[in-house]
């Protein structure tokens, strides 16, 4: 493999190998800094959102606990070198806005195709490529239901894993997105029918950490933030897969991150919820910013 040459990069666009490519890169701005405004500015902004963090953990909302609170005590109770694992639902944005990696290694979530059911097999390949790391799986139980299967894989080989399996009877993530858009989280909780024929009705009766135990694994149930805390730390003891068990709110969000999804909302509705998602959705358009611009340092590079 040839060696990178930076002095390309003035040019006209190259294809380089990716590693050939971050390594040349890393050595020719060895050196480098940002102006001293921008790094007092990064710093100032890092310090207001750690407050913003602490105050998403420390948050005691009854009577079920925040998802945020959940993710704090992990942090909390976690060395540096431990692994989560996360990869569908609403943990992923959660975890991106407010866990802390102490560890180049310490942080496996994937964001490419929200995989549901990617996360306890994934943890799996986490603890063996490194057998000498804590690995917490954050899993909702929406995407537990697709794939926990694997739990019976970690079992039979004798690896350890931590799985946070969080319970809201439903999809957050998507209730949430079917809100936004005037939907009002239609098909988002598991429920009966109703006299209507609506999914309306109660709570179906399921039991995840029954299930959980039926696949071979220990099951802490918590049921409350300091009781969660508690099982972490029987987790963190133990030699075989865990699963720690815990409802939280699904309408208690994370700090909103200011971003915003351009998620199409329905033109022509008779509900209000949609016809006021759509007015915001037109407003939220008009001042839309174009992150990549039409113009390149190439022109032979399509924009």
């Amino acid at each position: 493999m040839a060696s990178f040459d930076a002095h390309k990069l003035s040019g006209a666009a190259i294809v380089a190998d990716a590693r050939e490519a971050i390594e040349g890169l890393t050595e020719k701005l060895s050196d480098w800094r940002v102006a001293p405004h921008f790094e007092e500015r990064y710093q100032a902004g890092a310090a207001r959102w750690n407050d913003v963090v602490e105050s998403a953990y420390a948050l005691d909302h009854l009577p079920l606990p925040s998802q945020s609170a959940i993710i704090g005590a992990v942090e909390a109770s976690s060395d540096d070198r431990d692994v989560i694992v996360a990869a569908a639902g609403s943990v992923p944005g959660d975890l991106h806005k407010l866990w802390r990696a102490r560890d180049p290694k310490g942080y496996h979530v994937e964001y490419a195709f929200s995989c549901m059911g990617y996360e306890i097999a994934a943890g799996i390949g986490v603890k063996m490529a490194d057998p000498t790391r804590e690995v917490y799986v954050f899993v909702g139980d929406g995407s537990y239901l697709m794939m926990n299967s694997e739990i019976i894989t970690a079992v039979q080989e004798g690896i350890k894993i931590i799985v946070i399996l969080i319970v809201n009877h439903g999809f957050q993530s998507i209730g949430a997105l079917s809100e936004s858009v005037g939907v009002e989280r239609f098909g988002t909780k598991y429920r009966y029918r109703d006299g209507n024929g609506r999914l309306a009705g109660d709570k179906l009766p399921l039991d995840l950490a029954a299930n959980a135990a039926s696949l071979g694994a220990t099951v802490l149930r918590a049921t409350n933030i300091e009781a969660f805390k508690s099982a972490l730390v029987e987790a963190r003891s133990n030699t075989a897969v865990t699963v720690v068990h815990i409802e939280d709110d699904p309408m208690v969000s994370a700090p909103d991150s200011a971003s915003w999804w351009d998620v199409p909302v329905a033109q022509v509705a008779t509900r209000q919820s949609t016809l006021d998602a759509l007015s915001h959705y037109q407003t939220a358009q008009r001042i839309q910013r174009k992150f990549l611009r039409s113009t390149t340092l190439d022109d032979n590079v399509p924009s």
